[in-house]
């Protein structure tokens, strides 16, 4: 741990929330003397004090302890950089466009990396009118099914929930080229193009 770079995030942390050290330390029930001292490089915060620091700031307690805030590049409207991540124990879904640290169910998540769809795995998309229909003979049963299915364009991402016992068919608004993204709870993450 670099106290020096600690010290300085957390002033800097501290400021960017308009807070003064006192203000800090009385959150925190310690002494202000403590917070100066952190943030001149000479003592880093106890363990123990990291989650409150955390929730105070409202960043992680990684970012604490490196001493930087790594922020990404501006993205613009680019759905198609969406990243999926999805929780292995509650199937939570969560996306970025960007770079992100996600958890769920206390565990650190990373982004799904999708295959090209073949076989079993590839859904049925009929134009109907202005419509895709979607459909699939997937097996849709709690130990193996499509958790989810998106349809994302260059501005735009529609996902659609699915869960075991259901049907697997569903409409979407067909807004041109895009790729239809879809996660089975078994095989991972699959994509065919439209």
């Amino acid at each position: 741990m670099d106290c020096e770079k600690i010290g300085k995030l957390i002033c800097h942390l501290r400021q960017e929330k308009h807070m003064t050290q006192k203000q800090v330390a009385d959150l925190m029930n310690i002494s202000d003397k403590a917070i100066s001292k952190w943030e001149r490089g000479l003592g880093c915060p106890d363990v123990s004090l990291l989650p409150e620091l955390s929730e105070i700031f409202g960043v992680n307690i990684e970012e604490i302890l490196a001493g930087e805030i790594k922020l990404n590049e501006t993205i613009g409207g680019n759905m198609k950089k969406l990243k999926f991540y999805v929780c292995p124990h509650c199937n939570n879904l969560l996306t970025a466009t960007g770079d992100a640290n996600l958890s769920c169910c206390s565990k650190r998540l990373e982004a799904l990396a999708a295959a090209k769809a073949s076989g079993e795995h590839l859904l049925n998309i009929e134009p109907v009118e202005d419509e895709l229909f979607v459909s699939s003979s997937h097996e849709m049963k709690k130990e193996h099914y499509l958790s989810f299915v998106a349809y994302v364009t260059g501005d735009r991402a529609y996902i659609v929930k699915q869960y075991p016992e259901w049907n697997m068919q569903f409409r979407f608004h067909k807004l041109g080229h895009g790729k239809l993204y879809f996660h089975c709870s078994t095989h991972g993450l699959f994509y065919q193009l439209l």
